[in-house]
C-alpha cells in the first residue's frame, strides 16, 4: 500500500470513528446537566471529564484500526475490522440509551456488550498487530470504569434511570 493509500485510510478510520463519537454527543447534547442532577458515587468524575477522554480514545481506536488495516485492507483482517465496527455501532448507542432515553438498564446491557466486543476487538487486533491491541488498552480500561459507573448512577437513580 502506498503512502496516499496509507494516509487516506488513516483519515478514514478517524472519520469513522469521531462520527460515532458525533452521534453519541448528539444525544448528550444536555448530558452535564443532567449528570449532575443525579445522585453519583463520591468516586464519579466531574462532567467536564468525559470530552477530553473520549476524544482520545476514540484518536487511539481508529489509529489502532488504520494499524490493522493497513497490512492488507479489508481482504485479510475483514472479521475483526467488522467486529471493531460493531463494537463502534454499541459505542454510539449507549448514549442514546442513557443520556436522551434515560433507559438506566438497557445502557448497562449495552455497555455490557460493549466491554465484550472490545475485549475481541482488542484480541483480534493484538493477534495482527501488537500495538493495535494496546492501543485498544486505554479503551477497555474506561468502559469497564464507565460500566461501573453506568450501574452506580442507575441504581442511585431508578426513578430517573427507569
Amino acid at each position: 500500500m502506498n503512502r496516499p493509500q496509507q494516509v487516506a485510510g488513516l483519515l478514514g478510520w478517524l472519520l469513522l470513528s469521531f462520527v460515532t463519537a458525533a452521534i453519541g454527543a448528539l444525544a448528550s447534547v444536555q448530558a452535564a446537566g443532567f449528570y449532575a442532577a443525579m445522585a453519583q458515587p463520591a468516586w464519579a468524575p466531574p462532567s467536564a471529564v468525559f470530552g477530553p477522554v473520549w476524544s482520545l480514545l476514540y484518536a487511539l481506536m481508529a489509529i489502532a484500526a488504520w494499524l490493522v488495516w493497513r497490512g492488507h485492507g479489508w481482504h485479510r483482517h475483514r472479521v475483526v475490522l467488522a467486529l471493531f465496527v460493531v463494537q463502534l455501532v454499541a459505542n454510539g448507542l449507549w448514549s442514546w440509551l442513557f443520556f436522551a432515553w434515560h433507559l438506566g438498564a438497557a445502557a448497562f446491557v449495552d455497555i455490557a456488550l460493549l466491554w465484550l466486543l472490545i475485549a475481541a476487538t482488542l484480541i483480534g487486533f493484538w493477534r495482527v498487530r501488537t500495538w493495535a491491541g494496546v492501543l485498544l488498552l486505554p479503551y477497555l480500561a474506561w468502559v469497564s470504569f464507565a460500566a461501573a459507573l453506568n450501574l452506580a448512577v442507575w441504581q442511585l437513580n431508578p426513578q430517573i434511570l427507569s
